[in-house]
């Protein structure tokens, strides 16, 4: 068997920390070939530009890809001729063809009462949003005068299909339901969206489907968050309902995330940003980089057994009181990145 090809893209700010960590989990559970590469500002630096070609054609000959984050104020700019490190990500997801966006939300245990929700409406929590990531509004046509503006939203029957047959077989892997979260009431692409999800249903007998319009969603999000399976939704939906779900956790530096296409790898991140104002400090939280790369194995590569091992260690590490600053440790008994790695590198034996 051939040993798998780990694309590594550190990015910026505490991007080479907690990737870095990552390395040695991965390490610990098994064996992987490394190519470590620039992306975001970091790559702006060197090259001028926030991916180059080299890059993406190293990451398309991964079997998947690892990325810290990208961006900081070293590099915001407002002039549309200078690059800037959202590129870079926007360009892997193009170049990668990644269209399905997986967003995972599971209180771990130890930190239910870190959620600004209550204990036992958050207790059972495990979902996760599944949203479209290259169409509707953030792509449609733009128009801009001095006292009018437009963004098209628009949506191919294709496009929709496809995002739902993601959902429908993450369904198929987890508890057999999906949510499919639209506005179908106001906009016609949300129609079409419902029409297209309700069709590809038919394929899928032994998954329960029911739509939810996206105001009652985001209620349902915060009243009753166990009444969800899989949450499939459009891009700008799914944006915005993701991060509201993050919050369940407690922590948006305890979500991972996974970036799905074709034949292609995927792409596997935590949620959470650069964090430039404590980066090389050594107290950035890497969990949520840890669980990206318990989907990275279950998803990238298909090794369940492994990504359960790094999800327990995690789990773990968490029974046993050790909380980074952003888990509401309180200061001077805040772990380090290094004491919350050695933590998982030891629970996982």
């Amino acid at each position: 068997m051939n040993t798998p090809k780990i694309v590594l893209l550190p990015g910026d700010g505490i991007g080479p920390e907690i990737v870095g960590a990552a390395r040695r989990v991965l390490d610990a559970v098994g064996e992987f070939e490394y190519e470590e590469h620039l992306i975001g500002g970091a790559a702006i630096d060197a090259h001028g530009t926030a991916l180059t070609d080299e890059v993406l054609d190293a990451c398309r000959a991964a079997d998947a890809v690892l990325l810290g984050a990208v961006g900081g104020p070293k590099w915001d700019t407002t002039d549309p001729d200078k690059p800037r490190p959202e590129q870079g990500l926007l360009g892997l997801r193009k170049g990668l063809g990644l269209y399905a966006n997986l967003r995972p939300v599971r209180p771990s245990p130890a930190l239910l009462d870190a959620s600004p929700l209550r204990r036992d409406r958050i207790e059972g929590t495990d979902l996760v949003v599944v949203r479209e990531l290259t169409g509707g509004i953030y792509f449609g046509e733009k128009t801009r005068t001095d006292d009018s503006a437009s963004d098209a939203c628009v949506y191919t029957a294709e496009e929709v299909e496809r995002i739902a047959r993601v959902a429908f077989e993450s369904a198929q892997r987890r508890r057999g339901r999906v949510t499919s979260v639209d506005k179908a009431n106001v906009l016609e692409t949300s129609r079409l969206w419902r029409e297209v999800v309700s069709r590809v249903a038919a394929d899928y007998p032994d998954v329960e489907l029911d739509h939810m319009l996206v105001d009652n969603a985001a209620m349902q999000l915060v009243a009753n968050p166990t009444r969800f399976d899989v949450i499939v939704t459009e891009n700008m939906f799914g944006d915005i309902l993701s991060d509201e779900a993050a919050m369940l956790t407690g922590s948006l530096g305890m979500l991972p995330s996974a970036s799905l296409g074709g034949d292609g790898p995927g792409l596997f991140e935590p949620v959470h940003g650069s964090a430039p104002d404590i980066a090389g400090r050594g107290i950035a939280n890497p969990l949520a980089t840890f669980l990206s790369v318990a989907m990275l194995l279950r998803d990238g590569l298909g090794r369940a057994e492994e990504a359960g091992r790094v999800e327990r260690a995690v789990d773990a590490a968490l029974e046993s009181g050790l909380r980074t600053a952003d888990l509401g440790a309180p200061e001077g008994d805040a772990a380090t990145t290094e004491q919350m790695t050695e933590a998982v590198l030891g629970a996982l034996g």
